[in-house]
């Protein structure tokens, strides 16, 4: 505690002044803390004041004879030198550089030169300084401008569009297809060509698809330099054009190699019930990642109740406790999303089908379907027809022939008729009597 100031009595004697609530009252810690802050203070000025006379002549010179080259497809060397009148000793030099488009950036580097990859077909523009570091002082130089003018073109003749997809072979190679929109302002006649590379490899499209009007809309390689097991690097893509009526503009696009890959199918998936669970195996798609790269989607679906699942799995196997009473089709996808950035899921692999009331034999199925539609439209067009009388009128029923004219002797014709009938009767018990007398003839 702060001791009080102490009061003369009239007698002379010093009596302690007596504490009201409004006096500070302040803690022995609290005191010492405040003194050691400002001592650091105290300290820190006189170093600052110490290394300001020595720093106080030094003049930073700006970098001199900046470039900018265009080194390869969508690359640019950037390069500088340090300026001559600059002071080496004993300071030390960095250069802060800045990209301002197409994408900004900033970075600093030790070296005089330094490489960016960048679409190029609006421009690029950059900034550079010179850093000078003394013991913890940082004095900078002003900015020195450089830049890269459009690549030349109408307007609205470039591609739009772009997408490209690249897929890993059996062999372990990679193929590569884009497509892309040609341009609103280009004209019917326009030619499109497509470019990629990749690191240090350039390679001209040779397999084109056209469009109605004959112009080149997609490229194919079926073979590339992009190395599969190389993760984040870029594939440039330059697509430019001709016309005899407008100058096409060229366009850029960088790709990511991993995230516009199309990862293939899980290979060997096998489906079985255990008791009440389903359970499900499969092996990674062919890449040269490990398993653990691969994420999975595995669809489920109930044909009895059709209701569907999309579970997310992680491994290479799977169960599921299931209504064993049920039917299900089944089918998984894979994509790489913890080695390297995602790409484009897999295909659906093939439907296995699980559970009960299974068919066999599809083409059974088939031909009963084929078969009672046929009867159905059989019966159909029968009803249709009776509705309509169509029997009647192709089959129409043959007429009775009428006798139109009158039998001048019909009392001759009925004596005739009982004559008639009198001597078949009579020729009929002749027959059986003759008939009679020879079966006697043959038993005696």
């Amino acid at each position: 505690m702060v001791v009080p100031d102490k009061a003369l009595t009239a007698a002379g004697e010093a009596q302690p002044v007596p504490l009201s609530s409004s006096t500070p009252v302040e803690c022995p810690l609290v005191m010492a803390s405040k003194m050691r802050v400002f001592r650091i203070l105290l300290w820190t000025m006189n170093l600052v004041q110490r290394n300001v006379p020595q720093a106080a002549g030094v003049q930073v010179f700006p970098p001199v004879n900046f470039t900018l080259t265009v080194s390869a497809l969508a690359q640019v060397l950037l390069h500088w030198k340090p300026n001559p009148n600059q002071e080496q000793k004993p300071y030390t030099i960095r250069y802060d550089v800045k990209i301002l488009s197409p994408v900004p950036e900033e970075y600093d580097t030790k070296k005089t030169h330094s490489i960016r990859t960048a679409a190029l077909h609006n421009g690029f523009s950059a900034h550079i300084r010179t850093l000078l570091f003394h013991n913890d002082l940082q004095m900078r130089s002003d900015w020195v401008k450089a830049k890269l003018p459009p690549l030349p073109g109408a307007p609205e003749t470039s591609v739009t569009n772009v997408s490209c997809v690249t897929r890993i072979t059996i062999s372990s190679t990679v193929s590569l297809h884009c497509t892309w929109l040609p341009g609103q302002g280009a004209p019917e006649d326009t030619e499109y060509f497509l470019f990629y590379r990749y690191e240090k490899y350039t390679e001209e499209c040779q397999d084109y698809i056209k469009d109605k009007w004959n112009r080149n809309t997609e490229c194919r390689f079926s073979v590339t330099h992009i190395d599969p097991e190389e993760v984040d690097n870029l594939v440039v893509i330059h697509i430019n054009g001709s016309s005899k009526y407008a100058a096409i503009k060229p366009f850029q696009q960088l790709f990511n190699q991993n995230a516009i890959d199309k990862v293939n199918v899980p290979r060997n998936v096998t489906v079985f019930l255990e008791q009440n669970d389903l359970l499900a195996t499969w092996e990674k798609p062919i890449s040269p990642f490990p398993k653990e790269c691969f994420e999975y989607e595995f669809y489920l679906f109930n044909l009895k109740s059709c209701n569907k699942q999309i579970l997310k799995i992680s491994s290479n196997d799977f169960r599921l406790r299931i209504d064993v009473t049920s039917r299900y089709s089944i089918q998984i996808r894979a994509n790489h999303h913890i080695c390297c950035m995602r790409g484009f899921w897999s295909d659906w692999s093939e439907i296995i089908y699980v559970g009960q009331n299974k068919l066999e034999n599809p083409i059974v199925w088939i031909l009963t379907v084929l078969f009672a539609s046929t009867c159905c439209v059989f019966l159909l067009v029968a009803i249709i027809c009776k509705i309509n009388r169509v029997w009647k009128k192709l089959f129409p029923r043959i007429p009775t022939p009428s006798n139109k004219f009158r039998d001048p002797f019909p009392n001759d014709y009925e004596r005739a008729r009982t004559c008639t009938s009198e001597t078949e009767t009579e020729f009929g018990s002749f027959a059986e009597d003759l008939y009679s007398s020879a079966l006697d003839d043959s038993v005696f």
